[in-house]
């Protein structure tokens, strides 16, 4: 061990990754926090399509890791794999410098397909820098989250403020010179990281397809062809609707059926249960999530025309509303997970399904707080900004709940020999979540039932209207889970 690895505690490589991810998190949240605002502003989107746009994209952001990890794995290898989607992404977010809605689609088509090959694998580098029972590693992924996190942090506050005081184009540029950063920070550091496995090509990456070109290389150019079909689901974001519940379909049926084929000591029927177990949690963090992801749409809008946000004069721009999740993420983190260990010793950790139910009731109640803002409007037909950050207190802690029991469950309830599907369905209920998110959001509108844009007085009883059944629906669905918490417990067999 050198001394810099023993004087950190954790492989020199960490600290390279931990900056990559930082900046990539600054590119994709930096041109997320703007989106909606740029697409009802500057291109005079409606707020139902807005919202719609916005969901397709964020969905296809979440599904394309399942295929990244895969290509990675078989042919491109993990740091190609990362350099490819960093590439990708910067160029995503210059295209988007255009100005015009063709360059926006297509800047997001390349950040879609670039965000899938850099986030499945940055993190897999991580992992392989640990052997497999080195205490470090989770410690190591610790400080790899708070690193997303600071990232995210960055992009809510810096480039929300550039984006909306100087110029969304500003934003955007600032966006992706975020991610020229992280490209430049991974590219130069990559001794720090060699010692993990599978960073080059694989070998049947190497084999000779055409003239020099292997299929690693085919790879990479015909990644290039899925950025037009991105385009194309993000305009026709209908024909999601079928994609994503046909891909929910054969991945329920593929983990059921895995858990019946799987080759283990245990019986059949407790893996089989373990996978509808799984099944289960997937559709309860598609409700979680779809309702958590109104922070980019309807929640952004409504702090734009409903929001006081007014602080000793300065009035804070409405996408920086967003940083009070990542703050309090940064803030509250490692609190919890230090919680988790206490309740554990002195047994008083919930079930799994108890977290979840918890976490849904806080994310209702940050909802329902709007109902209390409401008995403080202004005559601009206003409440107060302190409406918003106790919603996001509650959504963050209702975040951490769910959030990182979620990943571990995975892979406690999945057998090893397909732990990677397991992870890839997981991804998949996000995609859905965020698909779901842009419908829900869809509805909250800016304009009447006759098409007319609606007065403020009218727009505000809208928002704390759908708010408000967004936090009962959720009630409800947090009181089922409760009470349906033993069968759950029974479907896991053991695990906690």
């Amino acid at each position: 061990m050198t001394e810099m690895q023993v004087k950190q505690g954790h492989p020199n490589g960490l600290m390279t990754l931990f900056f990559s991810e930082m900046w990539e998190r600054v590119c994709y949240y930096g041109m997320r926090v703007l989106l909606t605002l740029y697409l009802v502003k500057s291109l005079m989107k409606g707020d139902a399509d807005a919202a719609l746009i916005y969901g397709a994209y964020t969905a296809l952001v979440y599904a394309a890791p399942i295929l990244g990890g895969k290509m990675a794995d078989k042919f491109l290898g993990y740091r190609n794999a990362v350099l490819l989607g960093a590439i990708l992404m910067a160029i995503g977010e210059f295209l988007i410098l255009g100005g015009s809605e063709h360059f926006l689609m297509i800047g997001m088509g390349a950040l879609i397909v670039g965000n899938g090959y850099f986030k499945a694998n940055i993190s897999t580098i991580v992992g392989k820098l640990y052997e497999d029972n080195d205490p470090r590693r989770d410690s190591g992924f610790t400080i790899f989250y708070i690193g997303i996190n600071i990232g995210a942090l960055l992009a809510t506050t810096v480039i929300a403020y550039v984006g909306e005081t100087y110029g969304f184009k500003y934003g955007f540029g600032l966006a992706g010179f975020g991610m020229l950063l992280g490209l430049i920070i991974f590219w130069v550091g990559r001794n720090n990281y060699a010692a993990a496995e599978g960073l080059g090509f694989t070998e049947e990456g190497k084999q000779k397809v055409a003239g020099p070109l292997n299929k690693a290389h085919m790879v990479g150019i015909l990644s290039l062809v899925l950025i037009p079909l991105c385009y194309f689901l993000i305009q026709q974001n209908s024909w999601l609707d079928y994609i994503l519940l046909g891909l929910f379909v054969f991945i329920a049926y593929s983990l059921v059926k895995a858990g019946i084929d799987a080759d283990t000591k245990e019986s059949v029927k407790v893996w089989k249960d373990r996978m509808i177990a799984l099944i289960i949690f997937m559709v309860i963090n598609i409700t979680f999530w779809a309702c958590f992801e109104q922070a980019g749409t309807s929640l952004t809008l409504f702090a734009d025309r409903n929001v006081d946000r007014s602080i000793f004069g300065w009035e804070m721009p409405a996408s920086m509303t967003q940083f009070f999740n990542p703050f309090f993420i940064i803030v509250f983190g490692s609190i919890f997970s230090v919680m988790w260990v206490k309740l554990s010793k002195i047994g008083k950790n919930p079930s799994i399904p108890l977290k979840f139910a918890f976490g849904i009731i806080q994310l209702a109640l940050g909802f329902l707080i709007t109902q209390v803002g409401l008995q403080f409007v202004n005559e601009a037909y206003q409440v107060p900004l302190l409406t918003l950050v106790f919603l996001y207190l509650l959504h963050t802690t209702g975040e951490l709940f769910l959030s990182p029991i979620g990943l571990s469950m995975v892979t406690k309830l999945s057998p090893k020999s397909m732990a990677g599907t397991a992870m890839g369905a997981w991804f998949l209920s996000f995609a859905i979540a965020n698909y779901v998110g842009g419908q829900i959001a869809a509805l909250t509108g800016g304009h009447s039932d006759s098409g007319e844009k609606m007065t403020a007085a009218e727009g505000l009883d809208k928002y704390i209207t759908t708010f408000s059944t967004i936090g009962f629906v959720l009630l409800g669905i947090a009181l089922l889970i409760i009470l349906l918490n033993k069968p759950l417990k029974k479907l896991m067999h053991g695990v906690e």
